[in-house]
């Protein structure tokens, strides 16, 4: 985890300035030196010279026996003549001939004589500059040298007082700081778990932990690796995953793991088919007061009916199960499409698969299609706010067509492959059936059992957990419903002309949408609590906590180069959902919350429905700023909204590359830095919607998390400054402060 420090780096600037220093001081020596030659010569080129011959008798040299050269005889310029030449020089030091003609008559000298007077001039001043440079760098190098000897003296002086490494007291930048605090809570971990594993299988987990990983998987112990897993290309991240990282740690299964896991995908095919036919008594009707008219599982008739399974329920670990259906617009080809490639259903699920990878390919199925598919995968779950820890999994999914026509995806979790004793969260058979319908629809019906421990869940999130919203079926569904609606509108050609606000261009609004669908995943990825993030709590006052992280964005042409700083933010608010996202997404209250439009006018210039819902769509907006020295700023936003949530994503874009991408131009190019609200219900809302008496969380009101990414530096390898961390924190919670205010006024009024 070494990272040079600050005043290492100075040292070396420090040599480097010293050695250019020397180098200078000798070039400067050698022009000074050819400097004084012609000064010698200042007076005698430019002076008047006279030609005599050599005198005779005894002045005659004895031993040569030729006749004596002749001898030049010269003459200084006068004190008038030097005055002249001073003035004109000032005026202009480089004369050109005819300057100098003028000039040698005025004074009564020859041309080249002024000539070479100017010469020796501009000679004589770059020497003189010279001189007075290495002065000053001189002066620098000893300030320089002295300083670096005290850096060196306090760098083998100081220690951190939270992990004891060296440090330099007052000068460490933020990230350094971070990661050695980071490390040292990691290696307490480390310890901790390692305690736990000996008591049930008899030896240290690092041991363990070890054995099981082959030669080309890194051990995750003590050996931070960058948190870059499901990253975006170019985006390195900065901060480190925790040493429960599951998803890094797992391993390809071996030759001798595949019949077993074969058998376990054939078993859990059939019970998923079950689980998503069956009726009363395995399912039972949930809350009747409930708007959200739910079923329940029956455990017990669970148990009975399928005594194999996966084995108990671990202890720590409880049960969660929800089964939900509904009918899409898409067909199931292409259902069967998204589910079986791990690109695709992370991007469709953005919102619920922060991370995922497709492990090994079992079998690619038969008959050119996912009919027999089975494949090994990791992913992590996630509800957009920091304060609900993810879920990882390592599953197999296996696709099957039946003898009826419909199709079948299910996964269900590998733990007994599973390098380390610990699991926090495991898949029970889950996934769905796809029944093809007439006119390109289908019907989905969608099971969700998984086993987890969610002790670690903030209060404020937990009735919204506790009800299967947050990961349960009808998510997923919700999510395919939303989201089957916006390919569809990508694809539709017949829109009307009526509104001057829409894009009719096929092509533009193709481009528009993916841009704006790159928005939204690099949003959604980044606002959750992954372990390939690592949150920072700047505030301990409860759930209103700002969380921020540093990322390098290089070599990247969708994002800004530079340093990123990520903060995020998550508390209830007594308003129901839908009013909340109804005014963040009206660009009319934009100005009542935004600090950065400082006030100006925010105009809708173009705009793209997504959905049935008036709320799904994307939309270019423009910041007239209310100052008349500042340029106008354009902001590409999309909203989208279901039963189980809602989304306000925003990004500044630049005007000419939107101008491309309205063209239909390819819009990878696009520089976006997003930020953006995630609008949950607070739980199960009662018959009347939430509408009245919201006291408390569950009464109807909503979880809001704010998140921002601004870049604070755009160099990659700069530091991050705390001030620029004081200054993001002060901007979301003064945004926060203003939504708080607006909505709860628009709520009384």
């Amino acid at each position: 985890m070494y990272q040079p420090s600050m005043f290492e780096n100075h040292h070396h600037i420090l040599d480097h300035m010293t050695t250019s220093s020397t180098h200078k001081t000798s070039e400067s020596t050698e022009v000074l030196g050819k400097s004084r030659l012609l000064e010698d010569d200042f007076e005698t080129k430019s002076g008047t010279e006279t030609t005599t011959d050599a005198p005779s008798g005894d002045e005659q040299d004895p031993n040569n026996t030729g006749p004596r050269p002749k001898r030049k005889r010269y003459h200084r310029h006068t004190q008038r003549q030097i005055q002249e030449m001073e003035a004109f020089f000032k005026e202009c030091p480089h004369p050109d001939d005819k300057q100098r003609k003028e000039l040698s008559r005025e004074l009564g000298l020859e041309p080249l004589q002024v000539k070479f007077w100017f010469q020796n001039k501009r000679t004589q001043m770059k020497a003189q500059h010279e001189r007075h440079e290495n002065s000053i760098l001189k002066s620098e190098n000893d300030k320089l040298r002295a300083e670096n000897n005290r850096y060196k003296e306090a760098l083998g002086n100081a220690t951190c007082p939270n992990c004891g490494g060296p440090a330099a007291l007052g000068e460490m930048s933020f990230d350094e700081q971070h990661l050695r605090i980071e490390n040292a809570r990691l290696r307490e971990e480390i310890d901790r778990i390692s305690s736990i594993a000996a008591k049930y299988v008899g030896k240290p987990l690092s041991s363990s932990f070890s054995s099981h990983i082959p030669p080309h998987v890194p051990s995750r112990s003590l050996d931070l690796g960058v948190g870059s897993f499901g990253a975006q290309s170019g985006f390195v991240g900065e901060m480190y995953g925790s040493s429960s990282d599951l998803l890094r740690s797992v391993s390809v299964p071996t030759d001798a793991d595949k019949p077993m896991i074969v058998e376990l995908a054939v078993a859990a095919m059939e019970e998923l088919i079950r689980m998503a036919q069956a009726g009363e008594p395995l399912w039972v009707p949930g809350d009747h007061n409930s708007s959200h008219n739910h079923e329940i599982l029956n455990e017990d008739e669970y148990l009975r009916t399928f005594p194999r399974g996966i084995g108990p329920t671990p202890l720590g670990l409880k049960s969660e199960a929800s089964r939900e259906s509904a009918l899409v617009i898409m067909n199931h080809v292409n259902l069967v499409e998204i589910l079986m490639d791990v690109n695709q259903w992370c991007t469709v699920f953005c919102g619920i698969v922060s991370r995922a990878m497709t492990l090994d390919i079992l079998s690619t199925g038969v008959a050119g299609n996912y009919n027999g598919a089975l494949q090994v995968m990791t992913a992590e779950f996630q509800v957009p706010s920091p304060l609900v820890p993810t879920r990882e999994n390592y599953f197999v999914r296996y696709c099957k067509q039946h003898v009826d026509g419909t199709w079948a995806v299910v996964d269900v979790s590998l733990d007994n492959l599973r390098p380390s004793p610990i699991s926090r969260s495991r898949r029970r058979p889950s996934g769905c059936l796809i029944q093809e319908l007439p006119n390109g629809y289908s019907k989905v019906i969608w099971v969700e059992h998984v086993e987890v421990d969610d002790r670690s869940v903030h209060n404020i999130y937990r009735p919204l957990v506790n009800s299967g919203l947050a990961f349960g079926a009808k998510r997923w569904v919700a999510t395919l419903d939303r989201q089957c609606e916006r390919l569809a509108s990508s694809m539709a050609s017949n829109i009307p002309a009526g509104d001057l606000c829409v894009i009719t261009s096929p092509e533009g609004r193709k481009s528009m949408l993916k841009l704006a669908q790159r928005m939204v995943m690099s949003f959604c990825t980044g606002v959750g609590a992954s372990t390939a993030h690592a949150w920072t709590t700047l505030s301990a006052t409860g759930s209103d906590d700002v969380r921020v992280m540093t990322r390098k964005s290089m070599d990247d042409p969708g994002r800004p180069p530079g340093i990123v700083l990520s903060a995020a933010t998550s508390f209830w608010i007594p308003v129901p959902p839908k009013r909340v996202f109804d005014f963040l997404r009206d660009e009319n209250s934009r100005t009542e919350w935004d600090i950065l439009s400082n006030g100006g006018l925010v105009q809708e210039m173009a705009h793209i429905a997504n959905g049935r819902d008036p709320g799904n769509c994307v939309s270019l907006l423009r910041v007239n700023s209310a100052n008349s020295s500042q340029s106008n700023m354009l902001i590409l936003q999309e909203s989208c909204t279901d039963s189980t949530g809602s989304y306000v994503i925003y990004a500044p874009v630049d005007i000419v590359a939107m101008n491309v991408v309205l063209s239909g131009g390819d819009p990878d190019y696009v520089a976006l830095l997003p930020s953006g609200f995630a609008i949950l219900p607070d739980g199960p809302t009662g018959p009347a919607g939430g509408g009245g008496g919201i006291l408390d969380v569950g009464s109807g009101g909503s979880l809001l998390t704010v998140a921002f990414q601004i870049l604070v530096d755009s160099v990659p390898t700069a530091k991050l400054s705390l001030g620029s961390v004081a200054t993001v924190n002060n901007l979301i919670k003064c945004t926060v402060e203003r939504i708080r205010t607006a909505v709860t006024c628009e709520q009384n009024a």
